[in-house]
């Protein structure tokens, strides 16, 4: 059986807006092992970006236990937990999330920098990321030099830099026509598939989901259901 890498015990999380309180999530139990790739569906307003935001660390429960690789994250100081999720945890965001004056290089090689890695080693390994999805060519592009597709690749092998063990993918497609989004689940299933990396996509995209081994669905903070998706 694999390890489970990201285990949630009775979380719940609540926000105060004015003098109501917001249930966002209500006693959720989940547990994620080590290589799925999970696609995490649900409505607008469902709880899926709090869940999404508590199983990167992101965030903390209002209740219940958090743990990633057994570490509760709700132990940790705010440096350690940012220390945490620069090192096991890559994020792929909808809107690429890249900064718009470095080049496609510089950009894979910030997440490295915040941890220190010497200035050579950072640059060879974000030229070989870049080259594994295709982007060999585009090292010294700016983010407005390159289409949507090639953006999202950019991110992915920015999510790549510091060789973490769980990416999280947030509407990878959403912003993509469908050939561009193919190409990118390919690239996520891939990662889950040849390297062995856990998988989290959250998603309103059935052509996601169906990469998936896993799909949990949610709707009003609770997990509704959890069945069994197909690989690629």
């Amino acid at each position: 059986m694999m390890d489970a890498v990201l285990r949630l015990e009775g979380v719940t999380r609540q926000y105060s807006l004015g003098k109501t309180i917001v249930h966002a999530l209500r006693g959720v139990d989940l547990v994620v092992h080590n290589g799925e790739i999970i696609a995490l569906m649900g409505p607008s307003g469902s709880g899926k970006s709090t869940l999404l935001h508590i199983l990167g660390a992101l965030d903390t429960p209002t209740s219940g236990t958090a743990l990633i690789d057994g570490i509760d994250v709700k132990s940790l100081a705010e440096r350690k937990l940012t220390q945490l999720r620069g090192q096991r945890i890559g994020f792929v965001f909808q809107t690429f999330n890249l900064v718009p004056t470095l080049s496609a290089q510089l950009n894979v090689e910030l997440p490295m920098i915040f941890q220190r890695v010497p200035r050579r080693t950072r640059a060879t390994r974000a030229r070989t990321l870049l080259t594994r999805v295709g982007l060999g060519d585009r090292f010294s592009h700016r983010p407005n030099e390159l289409s949507g597709g090639e953006r999202q690749r950019v991110a992915i092998a920015r999510a790549l830099a510091n060789d973490p063990e769980i990416i999280i993918a947030d509407e990878p497609t959403g912003n993509l026509d469908s050939e561009s989004g193919g190409r990118i689940l390919e690239h996520l299933a891939g990662l889950s598939r040849d390297d062995g990396k856990t998988v989290i996509i959250a998603t309103h995209d059935p052509d996601a989901a169906a990469v998936a081994g896993r799909i949990v669905r949610i709707k009003d903070g609770r997990l509704i259901t959890t069945q069994e998706g197909v690989h690629v």
